[in-house]
C-alpha cells in the first residue's frame, strides 16, 4: 500500500503539496525548472509532508499554513536526494535517470542549492521563529551525515552505533521535525510537539533500517535500481553488518569493498547478505524502533490522528517497497 493513498481524506491537501511544489520550482531558471519538475514526476512517498499533514491535526488544523509548512521541508529532502545521487555517481532514482545523470553532476549541484534556497526562503515567511532554528539546526545534522556516511564508505570495519549515528542525521531528524513542525504550525502545545518529534524521530530510524532491507528484498522493478545497490557502492549498511558477524561472509563483503572489485565478487556478497540472517536482525531492530513509536502515541491525545499515525508507522515499518 503506498503511503499517498492511505487516508483519502488527504488527497486533495497532498495534491495542493505537489502543485506548489510544482509551481515554487516553474519559476526558476529554465534549467533548474526542469531539472526540479524532472525530480517531481519521479514521484515519491511525500512521508515528510504526509507528517506535517497528520501532526498538523493535533491543534487548529490550517491546511494553507501546513502546506506552507509542508513544501520547503520536502524541497529539502529533494535537494539531498539530488547531492546524494551526484556523490554516490547514481544513474538512476525511481526508475528514471538522476538529476546528475541527465544534467551532469555541477548542474546536479546547482539545484540541490536551488532547491536549498528556495526552501530556507519560504520557511521564513512562516511566523513561527522556533521551526527556523529547528530545520537549521536538522540542515547542519544531515551535511555532517553526508560527511559521516563519506568517511565510513568502503569500509566494513565500523560498528552498529556508527550506522544508526548517520541514519538518525541523514533522515530521522529531518522526518522527526517534520511532525514536530506540522503541531507548531497548527498551534498545538509544546508538549504534545515534542512527543511528536519523538513518534517521528523513532518512526525515521525504522524507516531508513526498512528501506536498507528493501535494497536487499526488493526487485529490480520496485526499486527503481539494481538490489544491493547500496553495498555495490560501498555503502555498509546495518543488514551488511549483521552479516558480516559470520567471519566467512565478513571475507566475501571486505574483497567486494575493494577499489577495483568486480560484479562477480560484489554479486556473491549481495547473495550472501541475502542469505544471512543479517536480514533478520535488521527488521526486529526497525521493529523496536516502531514500537517505541508506538509507546510514544500512548502518551498524546485520544483523537482520530492519533490512530492515523498509527497506522502510518505500521505501514512504513512493513513496507515492501
Amino acid at each position: 500500500m503506498k503511503l499517498l493513498r492511505l487516508y483519502d481524506r488527504f488527497e486533495a491537501d497532498i495534491d495542493r503539496i505537489e502543485r506548489d511544489l510544482a509551481h515554487k520550482v516553474a519559476l526558476a531558471h529554465p534549467t533548474l525548472r526542469d531539472a526540479a519538475l524532472h525530480l517531481l514526476r519521479a514521484g515519491g512517498k511525500r512521508v515528510r509532508p504526509v507528517f506535517v499533514l497528520l501532526c498538523g491535526q493535533f491543534g487548529q488544523y490550517d491546511v494553507q499554513r501546513l502546506v506552507d509548512a509542508a513544501v520547503p521541508l520536502e524541497m529539502i529532502h529533494m535537494a539531498t536526494l539530488v547531492h546524494d545521487d551526484v556523490i554516490d555517481c547514481a544513474h538512476t532514482r525511481r526508475g528514471q535517470q538522476t538529476v546528475g545523470a541527465r544534467w551532469g553532476a555541477q548542474t546536479a549541484m546547482y539545484v540541490g542549492d536551488f532547491l536549498f534556497g528556495k526552501a530556507i526562503a519560504q520557511l521564513v515567511e512562516l511566523d513561527v521563529p522556533a521551526i527556523h532554528r529547528i530545520v537549521s539546526r536538522v540542515m547542519v545534522q544531515m551535511v555532517i551525515g553526508e560527511l559521516e556516511q563519506m568517511r565510513w564508505l568502503g569500509v566494513i570495519d565500523q560498528t552498529v552505533r556508527d550506522y544508526l549515528l548517520r541514519i538518525r542525521r541523514k533522515t530521522a531528524l529531518l522526518i522527526a521535525s517534520s511532525c514536530q513542525i506540522g503541531a507548531l504550525v497548527a498551534g498545538a502545545s509544546e508538549q504534545c510537539a515534542q512527543q511528536l518529534y519523538m513518534y517521528g524521530y523513532h518512526i525515521g530510524m525504522a524507516f531508513q533500517i526498512q528501506d536498507d532491507l528493501l535494497d536487499f528484498t526488493g526487485t529490480e522493478t520496485q526499486l527503481g535500481k539494481r538490489p544491493g545497490s547500496d553495498l555495490r557502492q560501498g555503502n555498509v549498511t546495518l543488514p551488511v553488518l549483521y552479516a558480516a558477524k559470520d567471519a566467512r561472509v565478513r571475507e566475501v563483503i571486505a574483497r567486494c569493498l575493494l577499489p577495483g572489485a568486480d560484479d562477480s565478487v560484489k554479486n556473491d556478497a549481495i547473495v550472501l547478505v541475502q542469505r544471512s540472517d543479517g536480514l533478520g536482525e535488521a527488521a526486529r531492530l526497525a521493529q523496536r524502533y516502531c514500537a517505541r513509536a508506538l509507546r510514544v502515541l500512548d502518551r498524546l491525545p485520544n483523537i482520530a490522528a492519533r490512530d492515523d499515525l498509527r497506522t502510518t508507522a505500521e505501514v512504513l515499518a512493513h513496507r515492501a517497497y
